[in-house]
């Protein structure tokens, strides 16, 4: 028997077998896993802060091994920090800026071709119902629901065949390239830190350098294990992958630093 809401009218039956079907399924679970956190945001964040580490600590690697002084390693890795840091904001937030030109693009091309073409369209969703498992009734039900509203007949074609958000969905550009820059700037200090923290300790050039390769371990070791939390991975092999990115950059930085100065010959 149809239910009426508080108004008399008609209200929709809310799917109850199929509710109790899914609540006997989850049974025994341990209730709802957690969100990650936005997947472009975690992406910018890492990406920057992963970069900025390797580069910093490649730069300091270098100079270090041309066996130039404590200033030249700050004047020189700061403001290699800042120029790369805007750099890479501008190019993120070019790049966000281009995929939701294209994205618009692409929905326009799409509307036009539900519009012109709306009965081959519904049949190219409804071969991909099929493929994902549905049966015929159901890929059918499905579709001309979906035809009964444009737009979101749209969104569904340019998620399905181009894996693209709705242009309104997307991310801001310039939020992508400010997330981008802050973090290549924090996580970027990391390693230059130790030649100010050591000021007051010693003058030696030689434990300033290792006091930048055990601070790039640690900001390694950090973004390792929160982009393993983040994402639910293994907080060790998460860590170590990071951990071994920054030994070869940075032990492939040093040794052409001596080389260039040992073998080639480039000295002052």
């Amino acid at each position: 028997m149809a239910e009426t809401d508080n108004n008399g009218g008609f209200r929709a039956p809310l799917l109850r077998s199929l509710d109790g079907e899914l609540e006997k399924g989850n049974k025994g679970k341990n209730g709802r896993p957690k969100e990650p956190w936005k997947g472009e945001v975690v992406k910018s964040i890492v990406y920057a802060g992963l970069d900025a580490i390797v580069t910093s600590f490649s730069l300091i690697s270098s100079i270090s091994a041309g066996h130039l002084s404590s200033v030249d390693v700050l004047v020189l890795g700061f403001a290699n920090l800042v120029a790369d840091g805007i750099s890479m904001g501008f190019g993120d937030y070019v790049s966000s800026s281009t995929e939701k030109d294209v994205a618009a693009k692409e929905r326009t091309v799409t509307e036009w071709d539900i519009i012109n073409q709306h009965r081959s369209q519904k049949e190219e969703l409804l071969r991909h119902y099929q493929q994902l498992g549905m049966n015929d009734t159901d890929a059918n039900t499905v579709v001309n629901i979906f035809a009964k509203y444009r737009d979101i007949m749209i969104d569904e074609k340019m998620a399905v065949q181009k894996g693209l958000l709705p242009p309104d969905q997307a991310d801001k550009p310039w939020k992508s390239g400010l997330i981008t820059f802050t973090a290549f700037i924090v996580f970027g200090c990391a390693p230059l830190l130790a030649f100010i923290v050591l000021i007051p300790f010693t003058k030696n050039d030689t434990y300033k350098f290792i006091g930048a390769c055990v601070f790039s371990a640690v900001a390694l070791a950090l973004l390792g294990i929160a982009k393993a939390k983040i994402a639910g991975q293994n907080y060790a092999l998460s860590a170590s992958i990071t951990l071994f990115n920054g030994l070869i950059a940075g032990a492939a930085a040093y040794g052409i630093g001596w080389t260039l100065r040992n073998v080639a010959g480039l000295e002052e």
